[in-house]
């Protein structure tokens, strides 16, 4: 299987070919995969160099063109480093673009805590009109590129090189909120789960004969608050989990105002605060924030026992 990443350059390039307002973005990361496109559309594939400030400048400039600018480098060097940007030169100015992230949370270890971004969703969270798709198979990464370069809005792309076996469809935003909503993989009655892309997999194998529902969801925000309220129905209560590949409780202050109507208890599961200095790989990341299947298994149940 291809990754998420590999994915992505193949679908931009093709996609440059057939929309003429199509431009990508680059800072170094991804360019050689982008030479053949850069050949083909000088003018619409842009290397800025290590330069990320001058990335999102640039593609929020040919955004004010009416160019659909796909920006793309890691996580860490797109919505941290230049986050004054993000905030100014996309919603400040009230333009749309794709940004398309690599890199994630713990993708590559060896490049240390200068190559991840556990907080990015979180940093975006305090900006107004932002859509933002975590897939979890490069299938749904396609499906969710192709949907965002459709339309004129600003979304931002998360891809991972953990991935789920098994892609799942993913649709166009439904509904008055806009939001694209959660998808049921599990019905139960002991409580809810949702998984959040790439921790669908570790997720059904940590509940496992249990009683549980297991939603999952592709996009994040808008958050889908009618489908969880669905999902976890008109009992006298309810107990939710959401495992996120970001940073732990991310989506639970989201969760709780879906729920404010109903009493509830919401524990957020995902990357912790606390840096880990050593490098390891990815599993053992994983491992050390509990994401695995045994530490998710554990603390779920732990919650569900509370």
């Amino acid at each position: 299987m291809d990754t998420m990443r590999d994915r992505f350059i193949a679908i931009a390039s093709q996609l440059l070919a057939e929309e003429p307002r199509l431009a990508v973005v680059l800072a170094d990361i991804s360019a050689d995969g982008f030479a053949p496109a850069w050949r083909a559309h000088p003018d619409r594939v842009i290397n800025v160099g290590i330069r990320e400030q001058l990335l999102i400048g640039a593609g929020a400039g040919m955004a004010l063109t009416g160019m659909r600018p796909i920006v793309h480098t890691f996580a860490s060097f797109l919505v941290e480093r230049p986050f004054e940007q993000v905030k100014l030169d996309f919603g400040h100015q009230g333009v749309g673009g794709i940004l398309v992230s690599a890199g994630g949370s713990y993708d590559w270890p060896a490049g240390g805590f200068t190559h991840m971004a556990p907080g990015d969703v979180a940093l975006l969270d305090t900006l107004d009109g932002w859509t933002v798709h975590v897939p979890g198979h490069p299938d749904e990464a396609e499906a969710l590129l192709r949907e965002a370069v459709d339309g004129d809005d600003r979304v931002y792309v998360r891809l991972s090189l953990q991935a789920n076996r098994q892609a799942r469809p993913v649709g166009r935003s439904t509904g008055a909120t806009g939001a694209t909503g959660f998808s049921v993989v599990r019905e139960g009655r002991g409580g809810t789960v949702v998984a959040v892309g790439p921790m669908l997999d570790n997720v059904l194998a940590a509940t496992e004969g249990l009683d549980l529902n297991v939603l999952y969801a592709t996009t994040v925000r808008p958050f889908d608050g009618a489908g969880l309220r669905r999902a976890v129905g008109a009992g006298p209560g309810a107990d939710v989990v959401i495992v996120e590949p970001y940073l732990a409780g991310t989506s639970t202050a989201a969760a709780n105002e879906a729920l404010m109507e109903l009493p509830h208890r919401v524990l957020g599961l995902g990357v912790g605060r606390a840096e880990l200095r050593r490098y390891g790989q990815m599993e053992e990341h994983l491992a050390a924030h509990g994401l695995d299947t045994r530490g998710l298994r554990e603390r779920i149940t732990g919650f569900l026992r509370g």
